[in-house]
């Protein structure tokens, strides 16, 4: 990744389904739980919460798994 995310970013990622888009909710720094899953995040080793445009759903990524679109 060479440029730094951003809220609202438009980015894409894999899935077991295929490539699926979204935008960027937040960066998460701190540990978290999304959809009863643990999501273990830092300052260091942040994660992105990122929302798809097809479903809705919310997940979160860490930033080489996202592309900015």
């Amino acid at each position: 990744m060479a440029k730094e995310l951003r809220q609202g970013d438009k980015v894409a990622w894999n899935t077991s389904q295929g490539e699926t888009e979204g935008r960027i909710v937040k960066k998460q720094t701190r540990d978290t739980k999304i959809k009863g899953h643990k999501v273990s995040a830092s300052p260091d080793d942040p994660q992105y919460v990122v929302q798809s445009d097809k479903t809705g759903a919310k997940a979160a990524h860490k930033p080489q798994a996202l592309r900015k679109k």
